[in-house]
């Protein structure tokens, strides 16, 4: 074989051999999402939210003690974002209307956390193992990200209505009042904070079930 033939025979292998890693990827991502927890039927009721779920509630009761944030506005934030679903991603963009292309931002998870400031979290708070598909992590997210947002813009922790516009202009686009020329962004805040609302209204009812459902939470040592 001549020394053109060879290069050709290599550039050959290399082309199926990245295909093959990208089909192993792709199918090792499906079967993550395959495992992970499906979507609650009930989305408009944190109770029922955290009866099919309610690890889900640890994990937000953890955030909330760690960094402020009520547990009702990081599940309005949640259901906002990704509507509960674990591994959801933006649509691809299509290239002359029907050839799959680049994705619009690198969001992902529940928290829809962009590449960037998810490793800032994982540099300033989070473990470097930290994924965006896992629930304690996406709350432990939210709420460092909003004790970032009361530091830099003086938004309440209970506004969970700025907090949002925070949340999905950053910190400087908030302070710079970009949202204000954005009616789809401060329409979906309005949103995020009645949800926020009627959740915090709802948990008030069932969260005893949550803090002492197991046999060892009885008291002095159940959850306060």
């Amino acid at each position: 074989m001549n020394k053109a033939g060879s290069r050709k025979t290599r550039r050959t292998l290399v082309a199926i051999s990245r295909a093959g890693l990208l089909l192993a990827l792709a199918a090792i991502t499906a079967g993550c999402a395959a495992l992970a927890p499906s979507p609650p039927q009930d989305q408009s009721n944190i109770c029922e939210i955290f009866r099919e779920q309610p690890r889900w509630y640890d994990h937000a009761r953890d955030s909330e003690r760690e960094w402020g944030t009520p547990i009702a506005t990081q599940m309005s934030f949640i259901q906002q974002e990704s509507s509960f679903r674990s591994h959801v991603r933006p649509d691809r963009e299509r290239l002359l209307g029907f050839i799959p292309w680049s994705r619009p931002s690198s969001a992902r998870g529940y928290a829809q956390a962009q590449d960037p400031v998810w490793g800032e979290y994982q540099d300033d708070a989070g473990s470097r193992f930290a994924r965006r598909s896992h629930m304690k992590h996406a709350t432990d997210f939210i709420g460092w990200y909003n004790a970032r947002t009361q530091r830099m813009t003086g938004v309440s922790l209970y506004n969970s209505e700025h907090l949002y516009l925070a949340y999905h202009e950053g910190q400087g686009g908030y302070n710079r009042g970009s949202y204000q020329s954005k009616p789809q962004v401060r329409a979906a805040a309005r949103q995020v904070a009645q949800r926020a609302d009627r959740y915090e209204s709802q948990l008030q009812s069932c969260e005893s079930e949550f803090r002492c459902r197991r046999f060892y939470q009885v008291w002095p040592f159940c959850r306060q």
